[in-house]
């Protein structure tokens, strides 16, 4: 299977403008032989919405989504937005459309609520880890935070899944300066991969927002170096496609807007498995059993010392 990451610069709040650009690429990423193309993290939105979130929402009927999936014929999707649910709940999701149908929207779990972010000030948090199978592989959908919760990516390996989509938009300096961000970001989407023996496919944005003026002049930031590592709004891209043992096959350039590609086999992960068989003993009904007892039990007993 042929798979394309898209690494765009998506202008904050101009929905019509970004859902013409996602089009536009996935016909693209179609006529080169791409089967799957995935977009970063509310790469029809932006990021910092903000109180405007509303502005930019979709309910999954809406003509919008309708013309996005019906650009999916002949190839597969994955595409971040912000979802309104018939129950007026607004979501960080990923549109997963699979040869003009929409098959579900992923919902993202874990919302952060810390250095720059402010997601759950503005969003309602999903309730499933969903798989969809495609092409002979089972394929697990996360947005961003979800990956830094080791049991989401879990969750999606007891439902078999063969390959990781991980959506994100992140910025050097969000997080401060005690530690890198793409660093980071490096360890864990290839920790995964090495650890569960999947693809995993990394799609981060580029491009700078500012709440003030909604999009910054890049041209200012640029001239000061300090400013392109340290601006907490700045988005460096690096995306990245992972093979089963937790090697990069393609890596997008840094914060300028890209596209990827690169063939997927089971076979490799068939030989990941076989090799380094981590997940050959996994008990998900011992992980069951564990989190009653931790949850729902009457206390871990002591244990009488010898």
């Amino acid at each position: 299977m042929k798979v394309c990451i898209c690494q765009t610069d998506p202008v904050l709040l101009d929905l019509k403008a970004n859902l013409e650009d996602t089009i536009d690429k996935i016909n693209t990423a179609r006529e080169q032989g791409a089967d799957l193309v995935v977009f970063p993290e509310l790469s029809l939105t932006g990021y910092f919405v903000r109180e405007r979130y509303h502005e930019a929402a979709l309910r999954m009927d809406s003509p919008e989504l309708r013309r996005l999936a019906k650009a999916t014929r002949g190839t597969a999707a994955v595409v971040g937005f912000i979802e309104e649910s018939q129950a007026l709940n607004f979501y960080n999701s990923a549109l997963v459309a699979v040869d003009g149908e929409i098959l579900f929207a992923y919902r993202k779990l874990n919302l952060p609520n810390y250095g720059v972010f402010e997601e759950r000030k503005i969003f309602s948090g999903g309730k499933h880890v969903r798989v969809f199978k495609y092409r002979g592989l089972t394929i697990a959908p996360f947005i961003c935070n979800d990956l830094w919760h080791p049991s989401l990516p879990y969750l999606g390996i007891t439902q078999k899944a063969d390959i990781f989509i991980t959506i994100f938009n992140a910025s050097q300096g969000s997080m401060g300066d005690e530690f890198s961000n793409i660093e980071s970001w490096n360890i864990i989407n290839r920790f995964y991969s090495r650890v569960f023996g999947v693809y995993n496919l990394c799609a981060n944005r580029v491009g700078c927002e500012a709440f003030e003026d909604m999009r910054t002049d890049e041209s200012t930031l640029l001239a000061d170096p300090q400013m392109v590592e340290d601006n907490p709004f700045r988005f460096w891209g690096g995306s990245e496609i992972i093979n089963p043992f937790g090697q990069p096959i393609v890596t997008a350039v840094l914060y300028d807007p890209d596209a990827i590609f690169a063939d997927l086999s089971r076979d490799l992960v068939r030989k990941k498995r076989i090799m380094l068989p981590y997940l050959r003993n996994d008990d998900p009904y011992f992980t069951h059993r564990e989190l009653g007892r931790i949850l729902y039990g009457k206390g871990i007993p002591e244990i009488d010392s010898v």
